[in-house]
């Protein structure tokens, strides 16, 4: 199967589920709204934001079983305090955004919500950057 069937594939997966959630539990997909509430032992509903990240672990890991070189472990040629920071300012941007790139992008945008609207634009347009600096004007791999 060529790449962009796994892409269409994936995005047809991501799509459907979220819209599933919405449809039938009224709630957003937002993985970090997920996570926060998960954690968090006084809600009513743990259980099923619970099984929604155990699920997304449980995909990757089968994804890595059935299919390798789609979930690579090694390789990234980034070190380890690096990632720990980056995580730590991923997490930071969607507090301050109140959603991250699943909540805003694909659920947000789906719904045009004119702040999800507006965060996505924020995310791509810092995505672009951030590739422009770090691999064009720095000299990272292209």
């Amino acid at each position: 199967m060529g790449t962009w069937w796994m892409a269409l594939l994936g995005g047809v997966l991501i799509g459907g589920s979220a819209g599933l959630l919405y449809l039938l539990h009224g709630r957003i997909a937002g993985i970090s709204g997920v996570l926060g509430a998960a954690m968090m032992p006084e809600t009513s509903e743990r259980a099923w934001r619970v099984a929604f990240v155990v699920g997304l672990v449980a995909v990757g890991l089968v994804a890595r079983l059935a299919a390798p070189e789609t979930v690579p472990l090694t390789g990234t040629g980034t070190s380890t305090p690096l990632l720990v920071l980056a995580g730590l300012l991923v997490g930071f941007g969607t507090r301050l955004g109140n959603g991250c790139t699943s909540g805003h992008g694909v659920c947000g945008v789906g719904r045009a919500a004119p702040r999800s609207l507006a965060a996505t634009g924020t995310f791509l347009a810092v995505a672009m950057l951030v590739v422009l600096v770090t691999r064009h004007l720095l000299g990272g791999a292209a």
